[in-house]
């Protein structure tokens, strides 16, 4: 990736179209991302926002251009653990499998720490804890790679609203700890306004990129959901 005019840049994205069979899914998308930065992206259920994520990791083909600054260290963060809960595994044996040779108890205990949980939930077996304690231990698996660089694909889709500013809070916490970039996706647009430096909207094309305060009208909000969504005021304190 060149730096002559930004040296902050880990991420650009230039073109890229994604094709299921015949249907499109991603047509012509381009946006970047500095470092320390969050990027939010919202858009309607079939957007194409988990396809751009595997698109991002390179799980599915692509055209058009994806360019990673030398260095980056990827973590992703799923919607949910896709483990069966009646499974005998204790969250100890869950994260050993991240990465068994170099493993330890005290990077179990450091993960775990870092996501705000209690050291004895290691003992704990995966189908006894709560919904928001798997997704927190998600993120704990994540950081057991020790990235730079988290992708976050609904990280609250199954967590109640009481559970939710917790959840986002955590992750903000984590970026200014470990000097992350993120990229999350939201449907929620007060934490968009709240914790996103960037947002793109998204619904198979951009319909905008840009700071929250900046892009985030009613009538692109209208464009882009149709009108099934009102745009949420916010004051001055949550610009960046």
């Amino acid at each position: 990736m060149e730096e002559k005019n930004n040296s902050k840049l880990v991420l650009k994205v230039q073109d890229l179209h994604v094709h299921f069979g015949k249907q499109e899914v991603l047509d012509g998308l381009d946006f970047e991302v500095n470092k320390g930065e969050a990027l939010a992206i919202v858009g309607p259920n079939g957007a194409g926002k988990t396809v751009l994520f595997k698109s991002l990791l390179g799980i599915i083909p692509y055209t058009g251009t994806i360019e990673w600054k030398s260095g980056v260290r990827l973590g992703y963060v799923p919607q949910r653990m896709e483990i069966e809960t009646d499974v005998p595994l204790t969250v100890r044996e869950f994260l050993s499998l991240r990465d068994s040779k170099n493993f330890s108890e005290d990077r179990a205990k450091e993960s775990i720490g870092s996501v705000s949980l209690p050291e004895s939930i290691l003992e704990k077996g995966i189908g006894e804890i709560s919904v928001g304690q798997r997704q927190r231990i998600l993120i704990a698996w994540a950081l057991l790679g020790n990235p730079n660089f988290l992708l976050f694909d609904e990280p609250t889709a199954d967590i109640d609203i009481s559970g939710q500013e917790s959840a986002y809070q955590l992750i903000h916490n984590l970026q200014q700890k470990l000097n992350l970039t993120i990229i999350l996706i939201s449907h929620d647009l007060n934490v968009v306004y709240k914790h996103a430096h960037q947002v793109l909207c998204l619904n198979r094309q951009k319909i905008c990129f840009g700071p929250p305060a900046d892009v985030l009208d009613d009538k692109t909000i209208q464009k882009l959901y149709g009108g099934e969504h009102g745009l949420f005021k916010h004051d001055n304190e949550h610009k960046h």
